[in-house]
């Protein structure tokens, strides 16, 4: 992840959209024009990003759905982009993301994607429309794409 400052920070990141970045048949219009919004602005994601993303490529690897040099150029491309992670969250704030995950009905890893997205005042990139609803609940706007 790059070294992008809090002030260029535009938008929270949903690792459903990065992982749509990795296989073409995931690859969504919605997901493309999210990453044509780097071009202009960073993107900031809650630390459980990293070990989503890397997840989902375990995963994918285990199924031969890709192969490990596939994953270390898909993890090489997302080095070079302007994604700031968020510091882990302090003891304080799990009562407040544990609260919103049962308030909202999402699992406490989407909690902490719209958290982030609230406390910071940024809207959310996601493909996911529990976590899209659950923002739009919350008043945090959902990054639209141009031809969604």
């Amino acid at each position: 992840m790059t070294a992008a400052s809090d002030a260029e920070a535009g938008f929270v990141l949903d690792a459903s959209v990065a992982v749509a970045w990795c296989f073409e048949d995931q690859a969504a219009g919605y997901a493309d024009e999210v990453l044509q919004h780097l071009r202009g602005q960073a993107a900031v994601v809650p630390a459980i990003w990293i070990l989503e993303v890397t997840n989902a490529l375990l995963v994918s690897e285990r199924n031969q759905r890709v192969r490990p040099a596939d994953s270390a150029r898909f993890l090489a491309l997302l080095r070079t982009l302007p994604i700031v992670v968020e510091a882990d969250p302090s003891l304080r704030e799990m009562g407040n993301i544990l609260s919103l995950a049962r308030d909202q009905g999402l699992s406490t890893y989407d909690a902490a994607y719209l958290h982030v997205a609230m406390a910071r005042g940024l809207p959310l990139a996601t493909l996911d429309e529990g976590l899209q609803r659950a923002a739009t609940a919350c008043g945090v706007s959902v990054v639209e794409a141009p031809h969604r």
